[in-house]
Parts: structure tokens; sequence; C-alpha cells
């Protein structure tokens, strides 16, 4: 499915949406972006004249008892259209209610997906408030149920347009910002290693961290609508690139230090993601993929302006620390030995093996314990 219609400015997005919108308008948003951001200074004079209702959601991480809310409510107000306009959550919420929400046994379907005829409920519009996710492209959606993380994977999940309006993440807490530019830029650079990686991912992910990686610590510091649009754009390239080639081990082992110890999504991809680029080199002979991996080395080299491993290695934890990234289990008061069980049992699997060294148990225990 192709997305369209990309604008940068109040009034093409005044003028887009009342061309697109008709009929009854359901708005999932979070509540404090939805004000903070000027969101709803934006949609308000389009709104005016025209049915709607919003729903501002509870949860920081998307769970399935407010997804089974949000399809309830959805039932009932019987919209023509969904705007979903936040970050990560918001959309992952939007997304996977739209595409499963005639479904009739919604957790079952979650957890064991079933190959089923099935249609979206109506249009999807995605924007985002962060430069981070770019879930605003992705055919995939998260949810979780029991604190494990089960994904929504189908090209229904996507949604039909999106638009990127660097207005709504200017103001973005530094926090939110550093998270969320982290996570983009570590999704490009998995995607270039990812076991299902092809030349258009490459090209997407390439292209994002060209901008990222020259715009996140400004956008941080310095937030201006240029950096703000270039990071939104960059966040857009790298959406694309995991839409073709998934994320790999950093992700993978990000979701237990997210939902067992509330760590930031960005963050928390942040903790092993040098460990796993170590890893990956380390064991480049090994490989289980049939591109050659040290050129995809080569790119992120060339990108990062370093020769070798361990200048890369000194380059993201310059980076990271610039932005205010904090990797150190100390910081976290996380006593690995202590939760090393609890950590490993919620890897994403799923994600872990798109990863381009096959990983095991005892290696990933031994990355954690080394750590720091």
């Amino acid at each position: 499915m192709r997305q369209k219609n990309v604008t940068y400015t109040k009034n093409n997005l005044k003028v887009f949406l009342k061309k697109l919108i008709k009929g009854k308008i359901f708005i999932i948003s979070g509540l404090r972006s939805y004000k903070k951001s000027g969101a709803h200074k934006i949609l308000s004079p389009i709104l005016k004249k025209k049915k709607f209702e919003t729903y501002f959601k509870n949860s920081e991480i998307p769970v399935i008892n407010e997804l089974e809310k949000i399809i309830k409510k959805i039932k009932l107000f019987k919209p023509n259209v969904i705007i979903a306009i936040g970050g990560g959550a918001v959309m992952d919420y939007a997304k996977i209610a739209n595409y499963l929400c005639n479904t009739q046994n919604l957790k079952k379907n979650i957890i064991q997906p079933q190959n089923f005829k099935n249609f979206k409920y109506c249009k999807l519009i995605a924007i985002p408030t962060t430069a981070g996710s770019g879930a605003e492209v992705t055919s995939n959606a998260v949810i979780y149920i029991n604190k494990k993380k089960f994904s929504v994977e189908n090209k229904l999940v996507k949604p039909d347009n999106f638009l990127l309006l660097p207005n709504l993440i200017l103001k973005n807490k530094k926090k939110l910002k550093t998270s969320s530019g982290f996570d983009a830029i570590a999704q490009a650079v998995e995607s270039l290693f990812s076991l299902k990686s092809n030349n258009k991912s490459i090209k997407y992910a390439t292209e994002s961290l060209k901008i990222t990686l020259k715009n996140f610590i400004p956008h941080i510091k310095k937030p201006t609508l240029e950096n703000s649009k270039k990071m939104l754009i960059g966040a857009n390239l790298a959406g694309k690139a995991i839409n073709i080639s998934k994320t790999t081990a950093p992700h993978a082992l990000s979701y237990p230090f997210t939902t067992n110890f509330n760590i930031s999504h960005g963050h928390a991809v942040g903790i092993t993601f040098n460990e796993f680029l170590k890893f990956n080199y380390k064991n480049i002979k090994n490989t289980v993929i049939k591109f050659d991996l040290k050129s995809r080395f080569n790119i992120l080299f060339k990108l990062s302006n370093t020769k070798n491993i361990f200048d890369l290695d000194d380059y993201f934890k310059k980076l990271k620390k610039e932005a205010g990234i904090k990797d150190s289990f100390l910081y976290f008061k996380i006593n690995i030995k202590k939760n090393l069980k609890r950590i490993t049992k919620d890897i994403n699997f799923q994600r872990l093996s798109n990863n381009p060294v096959k990983i095991k148990l005892r290696d990933i225990n031994k990355i954690l314990l080394n750590k720091n």
C-alpha cells in the first residue's frame, strides 16, 4: 500500500485534511502530547462542524486491556476516519484497533495469528508527535499482553496516509527527543545488518543515518523547525527501512528493560546497542546471512567517519553521552545477576532471529554480565 501526502506546514495540513476527512472522525492521542505539541490548535479549526470523538490513552506502553477499550469505543462511534496523533504507543493502538476491530477473538488472534480474511475498519491517518519510531510507515504494531510483547504484522496495519509536522515535535522535552531520536538511529543501524535487509532497505537506512547522525544532537540542544523537520524525515526513512528488514538484537533485548524496569524505549535500546555492534563484528566470519557483513560495517564506518570497530564503538559512546542516554545498569539500579532470568525470558526472539550472527542464550548472558 502506497502512502502519500507528506506535508510540513500548518496551512498544507488544513487543506489536506479538509479534502481527506469526510464523515465522522475518531482521534487517538495522548492528553499531554495533544495539548503540548499544539496538535489541538491545528486540528480545532478543521474539526469545526465535524462529528468527532477523542480518546486519550492512559498507558505509556500499548497494553491489551486499553486496546480492547479503544476498539469498543470505535465500534460504538462508527467513524469514517481515524486520526492517530502521538508517539509510538498511540500509533500502535490505532493501527491494531483499525486492523483487528472486527475480529472475534482479539487476544487469540494476536498471540496466535490466524489466516483469515480481514479488512481495515476505516481510513487511518498517522501524524507523529515524536521523531523516532517511524510507525507512520510500518505495517506492524506492538501490543503487550501480561507484560509480554507481541507484534501484529500485516500490510493492512500500515496507515493510509501520514503527515510530518515539525511544529508538533519542536517543544518536546529533552528526554523524549533523546529517546525517540536514538530509537530512529538504532533502527537504521540494525536495518543495515538485518537478515531480511535488501537494496531498498539499505538505501532507506543509509539516507536516514545521513540525516539523523547530523541533526540528533542539534535537535536536542538547540531545536529549530529545520532540524525538527530533518529528524522527522530521518525517522520516517528509518521506519521505511525496518518495515522491510525488521530490527535485530538491540531491539529484541530492549523490551524486557522497558516492561520490567520502566526504561523508555530509546534508552532501553541504547543499553546493549554498542555490545551487539561489537559482538556482530567479532563474529563476522560466523554469519548466517548471504550478504557480506563487512561491507555493511563499511557503510556505517563511512557514515560515522570512523575507520574500525573500536572507533565506531567510541563514536556511539560519545553520541549517547552527549545526548544524555544512559547505558549503565548501575545508573538504572539494575542488579543483572539477580534479574538475569527475568530479563532473558522476555526477549523478543522474533527480532533476535533477524540478527546477522546467530545469538544463543549464553551469548546474551555473557554480554549482560560483562557489561560495565
